[in-house]
């Protein structure tokens, strides 16, 4: 993780302290970046995420699906053969 201060100087401690809060509000995301800007008496805080894989999850034939892996040779053959409707 990239960390930017501008403005002042912080101690390693209070840098620690702002990405712990920022984890502990958004447990399931992972910073790429953090911008601490000091303003006085007030610290603006700017965080970017990184980018999470996302696999696209189709139904297909009554099943929710995100890869045909599993299909078995009657479901993909279903598959092929059915009216694709387009968006």
């Amino acid at each position: 993780m990239k960390v930017n201060v501008n403005g002042g100087t912080m101690s390693q401690a209070e840098i620690d302290e702002y990405v712990r809060r920022i984890r502990k509000k958004h447990p399931d995301r992972i910073i790429n970046e953090l911008t601490l800007t000091i303003n006085g008496n007030y610290v603006d805080i700017q965080y970017n995420y990184d980018t999470v894989p996302f696999e696209r999850i189709r139904r297909i034939t009554g099943y929710l699906v995100g890869t045909l892996d599993r299909f078995n040779n009657a479901k993909r053959a279903e598959e092929s053969q059915r009216i694709k409707h387009e968006i």
